[in-house]
């Protein structure tokens, strides 16, 4: 299969913005986890949802929320422009936010399972022996959750591969810019004669995307038997 210099930019677009929405989305997306799995404080049930509202809510309804916020007129957007001149609606920067915030979801899921399954036993054991709670936290738990933390990361990717509705509301399908692979996809099929292309680029998507759930689903596997190792 070969492709052409402009699917080439296509998928390294799509890489660049999904490689930028796990890394901005990642600590984020731990904080949270770690927060709804190891404490209890009013409002943790609407924390919960909140975090996981992108999952039900249309994607294009996300969009339409994150051009109101961050759009140039936006309340975040308009300070974010004055205060730093950063501009992200219609920008491949608007695309890996709209990707982050879709796989954020996701990505809270596999970290908070991954920190519920830490034997709390053995943090309690550190802090009788005198270690501090942020000691504790960065030689028991944080390590015991690392390969949590590397699944989530992994679906986190495939999602932000994926991701369509929110893009396309937030930052539009602008060639060289915008169009990552679900909308090149779908300029594609608009385009007569375009088969081949649409082809090739579905076909990456599929071995992309599958690459990355076979790296969680290994990962999760593995973090289970370390699991079972130290206990």
């Amino acid at each position: 299969m070969i492709l052409s210099p402009a699917e080439w930019a296509i998928i390294g677009l799509s890489l660049k913005v999904s490689f930028l929405a796990v890394l901005v989305t990642l600590p984020i997306a731990y904080g949270f986890a770690w927060l709804i799995a190891r404490r209890r404080f009013p409002g943790r049930m609407l924390l919960d949802a909140a975090i996981h509202l992108p999952l039900v809510l249309p994607p294009v309804v996300t969009g339409w929320l994150l051009l109101v916020l961050l759009g140039r007129n936006g309340p975040i957007g308009g300070w974010l422009e004055q205060t730093f001149g950063v501009v992200l609606v219609f920008r491949w920067t608007g695309a890996a936010v709209a990707a982050a915030v879709m796989a954020l979801p996701l990505m809270v899921r596999a970290m908070r399972l991954s920190i519920e399954a830490v034997d709390r036993r053995l943090v309690g054991a550190a802090r009788t022996l005198g270690a501090s709670p942020l000691h504790a936290f960065l030689t028991i738990t944080l390590p015991l959750s690392v390969p949590g933390i590397a699944a989530g990361a992994m679906l986190g990717f495939a999602r932000s591969l994926g991701e369509f509705g929110a893009t396309i509301t937030f930052a539009a399908n602008i060639e060289g810019e915008t169009r990552t692979l679900p909308l090149a996809i779908y300029s594609g099929l608009q385009t007569p004669g375009s088969q081949g292309a649409v082809t090739r680029l579905a076909i990456i998507s599929i071995i992309l995307s599958l690459g990355a759930l076979m790296m969680s689903e290994w990962l999760v596997r593995r973090s289970q038997g370390s699991r079972a190792h130290v206990l």
